[in-house]
């Protein structure tokens, strides 16, 4: 296996910054009375639930549940963004962008 494949503590940690700075950098794009607008609170109530168990996984050790956790929640962040819901400028480091 390659030291690439190893899931640590610091690779854990390191995604967890990163998703930590991705939600500090979205902003809701729908308009306030829009069903779209509704669609951006879930996402983001589900994203920052899902980063949440990310963190609380990671205190207690369980790194498996702590990097499947974030993964979602910046899994949700990335869609949200993919499909117009939120604004997060060019930011091509952190999102995938559609174009």
């Amino acid at each position: 296996m390659c030291a690439e494949a190893v899931l640590s503590e610091e690779r854990v940690e390191k995604y967890i910054r990163m998703t930590s700075e991705a939600l500090s950098k979205v902003r809701i794009a729908a308009p306030e009375r829009s069903f779209s607008k509704r669609m951006a609170d879930d996402f983001l109530e589900m994203a920052r639930a899902y980063f949440d168990d990310a963190r609380d996984f990671a205190r207690k050790g369980d790194l498996v549940n702590a990097f499947a956790c974030v993964n979602y929640a910046h899994g949700w962040l990335d869609c949200g963004v993919r499909i117009g819901l939120f604004d997060v400028g060019c930011d091509d480091r952190l999102f995938t962008l559609y174009e």
